[in-house]
């Protein structure tokens, strides 16, 4: 696990550094009359424009496009990298039935929510499983608070559990929930049937 996260920050300074100079390309574009990727190059006459360095412009439009595919590729290997980090810990939390424990009470009093459900359709996996609009999460099957980057991470859960149980930890009216979850094909759209926003931290919850 701890050589899956050391990959996995490795993966994630190199998508910001791609990013970073992506940035600093275009605003080489920028500073050129804000010509961007397409503006065109030649004037009216068809000689090469005056009141741009045509050679940088050009020069930084190719490095943007040799970047953004080195970017898309960093993406796929972030993506695959956080499924095998949430299926390891799956696997290390995991009983002979292959699903999630539910949590003790001293774990589930340390979880911390981080996510809210604020839609959820009827006859939906969601519903069927008992979620409920406002309900609050504090664990989605692999994912807690301590290592939810992004909502793509609960995509990336749901994707590889399909028609698996994901156990759920939720918080309804100061009460605390364990549930059942079975992401699957049903007549609404996405596997789950229901929407849920990230809640931002503060500080005095980090």
């Amino acid at each position: 696990m701890d050589e899956l996260q050391l990959e996995y920050k490795e993966l994630s300074k190199k998508k910001e550094e791609i990013e970073s100079q992506i940035a600093e390309l275009n605003e080489v574009l920028s500073t050129n009359d804000n010509v961007g990727m397409e503006g065109p190059l030649v004037d009216v006459e068809g000689y090469p424009r005056a009141d741009i360095d045509v050679y940088s412009v050009r020069h930084a439009r190719h490095q943007i496009i040799c970047l953004t595919n080195d970017h898309k590729a960093v993406m796929k290997d972030i993506e695959s990298k956080l499924y095998q980090i949430h299926d390891c810990a799956r696997r290390t939390q995991s009983v002979s039935s292959g699903t999630l424990p539910s949590p003790s009470t001293s774990t589930a009093a340390k979880l911390r929510a981080f996510l809210k459900v604020n839609q959820v359709s009827t006859s939906s996996p969601a519903a069927q499983s008992g979620l409920q609009t406002g309900d609050i999460i504090k664990q989605f099957g692999s994912v807690t608070a301590a290592n939810f980057k992004n909502l793509q991470d609960i995509s990336l859960v749901v994707q590889h559990s399909k028609d698996k149980v994901v156990k759920l930890l939720v918080e309804r009216d100061g009460q605390e929930l364990r549930l059942e979850l079975i992401p699957r094909v049903w007549s609404g759209r996405g596997l789950l049937g229901c929407n849920v926003v990230d809640i931002p931290l503060t500080d005095d919850s980090k």
